[in-house]
């Protein structure tokens, strides 16, 4: 996700904050600290560490659960309205994915009964009306707060735990795709819910849970889609074939020239033997034509590592090895191992337009 930088790696996944959460700790601390001085500020962004210390327990749990049916979680990303783990795929068995989605409320209701049972929280009418108020139990609110994501994460809505169990159950009878469809209207219509409050009552954090609710909802009824539409078709169903090359010892003069001479977004990149060593992005060719140096050349600044496919390969490797890597394309090769087009995720996109046009 761009904006989010990693502080670590935790039981296998990458850990990463995205940089808007440090200005919901400025904005808290700023507001205690106006309200109580430097004591309640401290306590106040203390507080908001401590909840997103169980937000990511919470991402974990899906995480580890996810790990059992052989699924990696490469990185969990911290966000000012919770957080997100970003599974390589989700289990398409019912029962495997409802396991998935109730394993972080599960985390988040282990906290609760440890933070009464060993902390002794108390649980009252006064700190749910006052969760603002450093002068609150400390323990009490995080309580109070695990309590209402395990709530709020039941909702049957997407993108919550809840509407993942509602997506499965659905898909039982209906099939994932139209279930998915449902789920992702149960999402938006509760985005509208959470516009609509926030408007009334000004609250931007309404606001902002309602944004991230609905594209939520928009994009994973659009991924489901997507392998939908993949089922049955092959790496060269989706191929671009005819393309324009660069070589690794190109400059920046043959770079723009292929810029201003195709409508390629991005560059094979082959070297004299016709072997893929990467690909060149057009933000990089642009990056590289304002930089200072004019001796670049496309090996310094091309993207490698690029994920191949067999030419017979189905369509649903090409889009798990987009999803599982930052590459612009996916390579597809040749029995021999030859590079013979890519796929990228612009014409997967397109290729799902005409067809549903069709």
């Amino acid at each position: 996700m761009s904006w989010s930088f990693p502080i670590g790696r935790l039981l296998g996944s990458e850990l990463r904050v995205h940089a808007t959460f440090f200005l919901l700790l400025i904005w808290i601390g700023v507001s205690a600290y106006a309200e109580g001085g430097a004591g309640d500020a401290a306590v106040s962004v203390a507080f908001v560490l401590a909840l997103f210390a169980c937000v990511t327990a919470h991402e974990f749990g899906h995480a580890l659960m996810a790990r059992r049916y052989g699924i990696r979680t490469p990185d969990i990303t911290l966000l000012p309205i919770g957080g997100m783990a970003r599974l390589e795929r989700l289990p398409e068995e019912p029962a495997r994915e409802i396991a998935v989605a109730l394993a972080g409320p599960a985390v988040n209701v282990v906290i609760w009964a440890v933070l009464v049972l060993v902390f002794e929280a108390r649980l009252d009418v006064t700190t749910l009306e006052n969760l603002d108020d450093p002068r609150v139990g400390f323990w009490a609110k995080l309580a109070m707060v695990n309590l209402f994501l395990v709530v709020f994460n039941l909702i049957p809505a997407f993108p919550m735990d809840g509407g993942r169990v509602f997506r499965a159950l659905l898909a039982t009878r209906f099939g994932r795709a139209r279930a998915t469809r449902i789920a992702a209207r149960a999402g938006q219509l509760l985005a509208f819910g959470f516009g609509f409050a926030g408007l009334a009552t000004g609250n931007l954090m309404l606001l902002l849970i309602a944004l991230f609710v609905f594209a939520a909802a928009a994009a994973e009824n659009s991924d489901v889609a997507v392998h939908e539409m993949a089922r049955g078709l092959r790496a060269r169903d989706a191929m671009i074939s005819a393309f324009e090359p660069l070589s690794p010892e190109d400059g920046i003069a043959a770079m723009s020239a292929g810029l201003m001479r195709t409508t390629q977004h991005e560059f094979p990149v082959l070297d004299a033997a016709g072997e893929l060593r990467g690909f060149l992005t057009r933000n990089a060719i642009y990056a590289a034509a304002r930089a200072e140096d004019r001796q670049l050349r496309v090996e310094d600044v091309m993207v490698g590592g690029i994920p191949s496919v067999p030419l017979a390969a189905p369509l649903s490797d090409v889009l798990a090895a987009l999803g599982q890597n930052a590459a612009p394309a996916v390579a597809v090769t040749d029995p021999a191992g030859r590079f013979l087009g890519y796929v990228t995720r612009e014409n997967i996109g397109e290729m799902m337009v005409l067809r549903g046009a069709g």
